[in-house]
């Protein structure tokens, strides 16, 4: 018992000096891999992979324990690591979050998604399987002094009961996860407020007042705003790792949708140049920046692609379909008439207030 408590306490001590080591190495957010870009995908940090290696090395050092006790008291201190090492991670990122797409904030998350991944493959291996039965079911060890109540209560992991679902990693990718969802958020709303806030002009643009000349070009006042969306798309591809990158344009697609519906289209009215000067804007330049990552950008701007079908429907067809709208029937035949158009996302009511919006439609 001497030795093996000695054991864990130098296994806890150099960890900890380790985790020093590599979080205040001038390169522990640089990828070791940055410049071979065809295995540099997860574009992990080398704080990150690092700390992976030193949990990995630990676990082969202790995973031929005969005991299930002893290795469950190896597990424990690899948990208070893990925790250690998140919350280190929680201290940096609050330092950089005025900087969400700088380097150091987007290492982390990619650090972050690297470890996550890491965890939930090891909930699979045998040896973390056989340890979180043992964990389920070793009795509960009631600490010193505590009364027979106190002793009733399950304690945090142990004596539970095995669950085939469960894992002894859980908590600790729970943890891992809100921090992601936090930190994803942070840069989603930092690269929509940066385009919404160049988008003024194009908000309040003279859509009625445009003719069709038929010679379209993009509109002068969304130069800047698809700019600065190009060059924010650019940068998260740069940085992020691929599988955080896929997830972030489409959110950010997703966005760009839902406000060019509420903020450009149903805050305007809309001569039938207008429209077309709408549909070439969204159709020729803003789902042409997703084209280098999607085949079919148009399928992620799904609402403002439905808008400008209504926008520049023949009047005869949108005089219809305001009439079908705006009667008595049921809301699966509206939704039906909508759907024959191609029109899925939009509700009935969206469509109609879009149909509203158009000049060349007398609204009744």
């Amino acid at each position: 018992p001497i030795v093996f408590e000695r054991w864990i306490e130098i296994e806890k001590k150099f960890a900890i000096e380790k985790m020093d080591a590599l979080l205040s190495s001038p390169t522990a957010w640089e990828s070791q891999y940055k410049n071979i870009a065809d295995i540099d995908t997860l574009k992990v940090p080398e704080c990150g992979e690092s700390f992976i290696t030193l949990m990995s090395t630990i676990t082969d050092r202790y995973k031929y324990l005969p005991s299930p006790e002893h290795r469950l008291k190896f597990l424990d201190m690899q948990l208070e690591l893990l925790e250690d090492f998140r919350i280190r991670l929680v201290q940096v990122m609050k330092e950089v979050t005025h900087d969400s797409l700088g380097d150091t904030f987007c290492a982390i998350l990619n650090g972050v998604h690297y470890i996550t991944d890491v965890l939930r493959e090891w909930c699979n291996t045998t040896f973390f399987v056989e340890l979180q039965y043992h964990n389920a079911t070793r009795p509960v060890e009631p600490s010193t002094g505590a009364d027979e109540e106190d002793t009733k209560r399950p304690t945090k992991r142990a004596g539970a009961g095995f669950m085939a679902d469960e894992s002894v990693f859980d908590e600790g990718i729970d943890l891992f996860d809100k921090l992601k969802v936090e930190m994803e958020k942070n840069i989603l709303k930092h690269a929509t407020l940066d385009v919404q806030a160049r988008s003024q002009p194009y908000r309040k643009y003279r859509w009625r007042n445009l003719e069709d000349s038929g010679d379209l070009s993009l509109s002068t006042p969304a130069c800047d705003m698809l700019m600065v969306l190009r060059d924010h798309l650019m940068t998260m591809n740069r940085k992020l790792s691929k599988p955080l990158f896929v997830k972030m344009w489409r959110k950010l697609a997703e966005e760009m949708s839902k406000f060019m519906l509420e903020e450009v289209v149903l805050q305007n009215r809309f001569s039938e140049g207008g429209a077309k000067q709408l549909e070439f804007d969204m159709t020729r330049n803003l789902f042409p920046l997703y084209g280098e990552y999607t085949t079919k950008p148009q399928n992620y701007f799904r609402l403002i692609n439905e808008a400008c079908t209504l926008l520049c429907l023949r009047v005869g067809s949108a005089l219809l379909l305001r009439e079908v709208l705006m009667s008595e029937e049921s809301r699966l035949e509206k939704e039906q008439a909508l759907q024959d158009l191609g029109v899925y996302k939009l509700t009935p009511q969206r469509a109609l207030n879009v149909l509203n919006s158009r000049t060349n439609l007398s609204v009744t």
